[in-house]
């Protein structure tokens, strides 16, 4: 069975930074945990952060590939740097990810960690823009394909198609 590495605040865990959780209520994402088919992970958690915990934003409009190369960090809004903890929690998840055979992945977008279509720009002004979080960039550089909220349709036609296989 092809198991889904999700983030565990759209699983209804309130782990995000505000201590709230971000649920989706897709009948594709019920269908898959009834399966037994999430491996549930919150990588900023799994890194120690504490929830509720100040917001963080890659900083200067980088992505997570270039805080995985050391030319970006990312900051709370008290300008504490957290590089280290989003970088622990990816190798988190990647080896949840590998040690559960999940070859995708179904993470919250925007977030400095989990985005894979957007995060916000590093300037805390609620501006976004087109990249991806650390733990996405490094699930991507292990083959393992990256799904936002958004886009659970694709991703289930991702997997029917496997599954017929």
């Amino acid at each position: 069975m092809l198991k889904i590495l999700v983030s565990a605040c759209l699983a209804g865990h309130p782990v995000r930074y505000n201590g709230k959780a971000k649920p989706t209520h897709d009948a594709w994402l019920a269908r898959w945990r009834d399966e037994g088919r999430l491996i549930t992970v919150c990588p900023e958690v799994a890194a120690g952060f504490p929830t509720p915990r100040p917001p963080a934003e890659i900083q200067l409009r980088r992505s997570g590939a270039d805080v995985l190369t050391h030319q970006a960090t990312i900051k709370d809004h008290t300008g504490t740097d957290v590089t280290a903890l989003f970088i622990a929690g990816a190798h988190h998840a990647l080896n949840r990810a590998k040690a559960e055979n999940c070859r995708y992945a179904l993470l919250a977008d925007g977030s400095p960690s989990c985005g894979s279509t957007f995060i916000y720009d590093g300037a805390f002004s609620n501006q976004t823009h087109p990249a991806t979080g650390v733990t996405v960039a490094l699930l991507q550089q292990h083959g393992i394909r990256v799904f936002a909220e958004s886009q659970i349709a694709e991703l289930a036609e991702e997997i029917e198609r496997e599954s017929a296989k």
